[in-house]
This record gives C-alpha cells, sequence and structure tokens, in this order.
C-alpha cells in the first residue's frame, strides 16, 4: 500500500501532526529548534511539509513532546518512511514546482484563474512548447521538452476516466488573444479549450475585457481542496524564483470568496463557450 502514497500528501498530513503534538505541548516552533539544536525554519518547514522528513527527526520530536503512545510514535515513523518514496514526477529529474504537482496529483478539485495563458491542464503540446520556451528564453531546449512531458503527464487527471480532477477554471479574455506561437497554433488551443469544457468535470468560463475592473487583476492563482478532510485546503500562487502556499483557513477563505466574485462576473459556462469559439475562428481567416 505504501507505494500508493502521494509523498508529497503525507508529509503534510505528518506535519499538521507534529504541528499539533507540539501545540498539545505548548510550545513555540523556536523552542522545539532550540532543545533539538536546530534551526527555526526546519521546524516550520516539517510541519508545513515542504521539507523532507526523516524518522530520526519524528523519533526525536516525539520524544521532544514526550508521546509515549508506542502506537502513534510507530505510526509516525511509517508515514516518514511512506513520506521520503518518489512520485511519479521524479523520474524526470529536478522538477521546480514539484510540491505543487503532489499536490495537484492527490487533489479532488482544483479552481484556477487565470489573466494571461490558458491553464496547463488544458494546454495543447504545441502550446505548451511555445510557451515555456517563450516565457523561459535561455533554458536549454531539453529542460523545455522535460516540462512540456511532465505538463502533459499532469493532464492525466482530467483525462482519466476513474475519479478525474474536478477542475474549474477562469480566464481572461488577454490568455485568448495573447498570440502564442502563432494563430494557426491558437486556433488549435482554442478548439481543444471547447472540446474539453464539455466535459462534465471541467468548466471554463471567461471574463471579457468589457467588465472592466474585477478581483482578479492582482494576478494568477489556484485553490486544491482533497477528499480527506484532514487535508486543508491550498491556495498556490506561482512566482518566479519561488511558490507561496497558503494554508491558513483565513487567507483560503479571503481567495476562495474572491473566486465566487470572478465565477459570478465572467460570462456563463455557455456564453464562454461561444466566446472562445468565436476567437477560434478569428485565428483561421
Amino acid at each position: 500500500m505504501a507505494s500508493n502514497v502521494n509523498p508529497t500528501v503525507r508529509r503534510r498530513r505528518l506535519g499538521q501532526e507534529l504541528r499539533r503534538l507540539r501545540e498539545l505541548k505548548g510550545m513555540t516552533a523556536e523552542e522545539v529548534a532550540e532543545r533539538l539544536l536546530v534551526s527555526q525554519s526546519k521546524i516550520s518547514q516539517l510541519e508545513n511539509g515542504r521539507r523532507s522528513i526523516s524518522q530520526r527527526d519524528v523519533r526525536d520530536l516525539c520524544g521532544v513532546y514526550e508521546v509515549e503512545d508506542h502506537r502513534i510514535v510507530d505510526s509516525l515513523m511509517q508515514m516518514a518512511k511512506d513520506s521520503r518514496q518518489q512520485g511519479w514526477w521524479h523520474s524526470f529529474g529536478d522538477i521546480p514546482y514539484s510540491v505543487y504537482i503532489g499536490l495537484e496529483t492527490d487533489a479532488a478539485s482544483l479552481r484556477v484563474y487565470d489573466p494571461q495563458v490558458v491553464p496547463g491542464l488544458l494546454q495543447t503540446k504545441q502550446y505548451a512548447e511555445a510557451l515555456i520556451a517563450g516565457a523561459l528564453p535561455e533554458t536549454a531546449s531539453a529542460e523545455i521538452e522535460k516540462r512540456v512531458q511532465v505538463r502533459m503527464r499532469r493532464q492525466e487527471r482530467i483525462s482519466t476516466e476513474e475519479n478525474p480532477l474536478r477542475l474549474w477554471t477562469v480566464l481572461d479574455e488577454a490568455a485568448l488573444r495573447r498570440v502564442v506561437g502563432n494563430k494557426s497554433l491558437m486556433r488549435d488551443q482554442l478548439e481543444q479549450l471547447v472540446e474539453q469544457s464539455q466535459q462534465p468535470h471541467v468548466t471554463v468560463q471567461v471574463i471579457p475585457f468589457e467588465m472592466g475592473a474585477h478581483p482578479g487583476l492582482n494576478g494568477q492563482y489556484a485553490i486544491l481542496e482533497f477528499p480527506d478532510a484532514a487535508d486543508s485546503s491550498v491556495v498556490y500562487i506561482e512566482g518566479v524564483t519561488s511558490d507561496l502556499y497558503l494554508e491558513k483557513a483565513n487567507d483560503v477563505q479571503k481567495y476562495s470568496v474572491m473566486y465566487e466574485h470572478l465565477r459570478a462576473q465572467a460570462l456563463n459556462v455557455e456564453q464562454s463557450r461561444q466566446f472562445i469559439a468565436d476567437i477560434a475562428k478569428e485565428y483561421a481567416r
């Protein structure tokens, strides 16, 4: 069973449990770090699931928290062992957003707002190639191809018949008007977008320019929700050199409310589909 465990999600669950034990003990992360002669950032990263955790780490932390129930300790040790397994994405080498891929792989639903480009899960291979090459002009062709392969593999979450990812995407019109590659490529991309939007688990809405100012002008973000109630929702904001993951309930709530406003201001599903199809026809001229 361990081989089917998502290591990223298992690290998050383990980190949440370790945080709970620390709080029950009434200790701060700084106090724990002092006891173990490690940095406070290490304790925080372990609790946030952003750092690989060893069984020795678990043993030491359980010692500090005076956990006497061996069943709890053994369970946490097994979670640490499982969390060090490799997900499918590790076979592609060093992927800068591997934490996000791990979360996406295990998510039950994903809400995405993108003001500039078509989201990765809905991209054609040609669009992805042109987009990555344009966004990373100094990147070697082999690295670009690797990123494209990862992106295509990620799309299996919405193409699988068994428990597919529930995807809701809100796009700004700019993402449809920006010519990535060439017009022929854009036509193919938008036609595929229309086709994918007809799947029952994929929803696509568009906010046209005429709507003016709206809550998404601050930029792209995604909200991931998970099938297990023990796994808190995560807001993901992609950065140039580092990514931001927000898990506090208040932060997730604010972004969720903002997303509801975006959906309300966007064209409905049928209107959006027709809007995309009309722009695709313009690229055919």
